[in-house]
């Protein structure tokens, strides 16, 4: 398919209207309609788990008696509701508590990254803005999203308002990924430069981030349910953002509010793993020394409520209604992709072999059990806990219409060149050289990878789309898909690839529950697909401005 639909807003309020074909432009105007309802996807789903509507669905206020609900449990406010929040998401969610709280909110303070309500303020998202005479105090800090002096400070003015805190008060913590950059408050006399130095240390032979936030939490006032602790006996309530998988609130931001279940003797044993106990700072033994002596142990966190407010698996959920409002059966597949993106690119390529297969009609490209093993397989490979093949291609061989498969996760990217590209356009760019390599049929093909945050990588671009002939029109321009993927330059490949055209902008969301991604296959001729554009089909490239989610249109 030559051209690209990045759809505008005013398309997903636009009423659907029934999109016919069957002569010679059927295959284009199909893959057109696909690109449009997947970009209107992509968009609604990431404007479900917005700080704004996250957060009005989290608490609800009895203005006449005071009374604030958090899922079932309720709390009196009489001027005693406090603040605090460390986080990409975290500015964006204050305001939003704020508007909801009124003058309830006796003080806050939170952590945000530099340079984050600029970008806001350039972007107009206002709703995102705290009052001009806030009771919250604002610091930026973590600059490239690596702790400093400035989220140092931050931390210890979060510290310093916990610790005033009493039985009679209540604690709101809003917490969302980049929040352990965003509170770093070592334990004295450890240093930030030593505790940094260490990670560091650590993360180049080979630690891994549950070794690395044992470590991180042995070292912190903060972190492991030090604020927790530093806020007792107050209240705690935790409204929490998550940007990983399986969304565990102990590694979130380090777990701020959740009690450690680490010890001394654990962080022993990973530093004598990677040769390190020998070389530690005098100021880091002393403070293990000392926890290893604590004669009450660790603490517990009875006064604490964590609230997992948005998540991937939430954005799944918003996207399979809005799947399904579209006419389409809808399956999550997966809130947990990851895995190496070479992997999960084949993965995708045997998913649109196999699933395509079973949307043709009699005669056509049929599937072999070899080809259906190798998916099972690599699935398989890929250690899904929560993979619902299965179920998804029994919907899909029993479907008699629209079909719509979800997934999420965040996969990774094993750098090998130095070229300008992220996880979600690398992902594209693979799954349409996995497509291409395929027999599909007579059905034509879509596959979306986005960031719901709107960046992937060190881009403007959310991410991207494709479709399986992307290989040899790229060939056509003069461009090789292997080289780019070779030197991870998969920004610049979209960029000069038909005008840019199959990029994703969104802008900044001022969220982030990873990425999300669409498989769409649609019969080559059917008739009555939906689309929302009200007049004919246009091309409109509109770029504004990473966690995965996979979904499969059968219409």
């Amino acid at each position: 398919m030559a051209v690209a639909l990045q759809v505008l807003p005013r398309l997903a309020r636009a009423p659907l209207r029934p999109l016919l074909w069957g002569g010679p432009g059927a295959r284009l105007a199909s893959g057109m309609a696909l690109a449009e309802q997947a970009r209107m996807l992509f968009e609604n789903t990431i404007g479900a788990v917005l700080p704004g509507p996250m957060m009005h669905r989290a608490l609800s206020l009895d203005p006449s008696s005071g009374q604030l609900k958090v899922r079932d449990r309720s709390f009196q406010l009489r001027q005693n509701l406090y603040l605090v929040g460390f986080g990409k998401a975290v500015l964006g969610m204050a305001a939003a508590a704020e508007e909801l709280l009124g003058q309830h909110l006796v003080q806050g303070v939170i952590s945000v990254p530099k340079g984050i309500r600029a970008a806001v303020e350039c972007s107009g998202k206002q709703e995102m803005l705290l009052k001009p005479h806030s009771r919250v105090q604002v610091f930026e800090g973590a600059e490239d999203n690596l702790p400093d002096r400035d989220s140092l400070r931050a931390a210890l003015a979060i510290r310093q308002l916990a610790e005033g805190l009493t039985a009679d008060d209540l604690l709101l913590v809003l917490i969302s990924g980049g929040g352990s950059a965003l509170l770093p408050a070592p334990i004295p006399p450890v240093t930030l430069e030593e505790k940094q130095t260490l990670t560091k240390l650590l993360a180049a032979r080979g630690a891994t981030i549950q070794e690395l936030n044992t470590i991180r939490k042995a070292l912190s006032q903060l972190k492991g349910g030090g604020l927790a602790q530093a806020a007792y006996p107050a209240q705690v309530v935790s409204l929490i953002l998550s940007d990983v998988v399986g969304d565990p609130v102990e590694v979130i931001a380090s777990g701020p509010t959740v009690a450690s279940v680490h010890n001394v003797q654990d962080c022993l044993h990973i530093l004598n793993r990677y040769g390190l106990r020998a070389a530690l700072p005098r100021s880091v033994k002393t403070v293990l020394a000392r926890a290893d002596s604590d004669p009450h142990g660790p603490h517990t966190c009875g006064h604490v409520l964590n609230v997992i407010i948005g998540s991937n698996a939430l954005a799944l959920a918003e996207a399979r209604r809005q799947a399904e409002a579209l006419g389409y059966r809808a399956v999550v597949l997966s809130a947990a992709m990851q895995g190496d993106v070479k992997s999960v690119a084949t993965f995708y390529g045997l998913l649109a072999r196999v699933a395509g297969a079973h949307l043709t009609p009699p005669g056509g490209a049929g599937v072999s059990v070899e080809e259906e093993e190798q998916l099972h397989e690599q699935a398989a490979a890929l250690q899904l806990p929560d993979l619902q093949l299965k179920e998804a291609l029994e919907v899909v061989k029993g479907a008699q219409g629209p079909i719509c498969l979800l997934a999420g996760g965040e996969p990774t990217v094993q750098l090998q060149g130095s070229g300008k590209g992220g996880r979600n356009q690398e992902l594209a760019l693979r799954v349409a050289t996995e497509l291409g390599q395929r027999p599909l049929g007579p059905v034509d093909v879509l596959f979306l990878s986005g960031g719901t945050d709107g960046r992937d990588g060190p881009t403007d671009a959310a991410g991207a789309w494709v479709m399986p002939e992307l290989a040899s029109q790229a060939t056509a321009e003069g461009l090789d898909v292997a080289t780019f993927l070779a030197h991870n330059d998969t920004h610049t490949f979209f960029h000069r690839f038909q005008g840019g055209a199959h990029l994703l902008y969104t802008g900044l969301t001022g969220t982030n529950v990873m990425d999300v991604h669409f498989l769409a296959l649609a019969p080559g001729c059917m008739v009555g697909l939906y689309t929302s554009h009200p007049g004919p089909l246009l091309h409109v490239h509109s770029p504004n401005h990473n966690g995965t989610m996979a979904a499969l249109f059968r219409p």
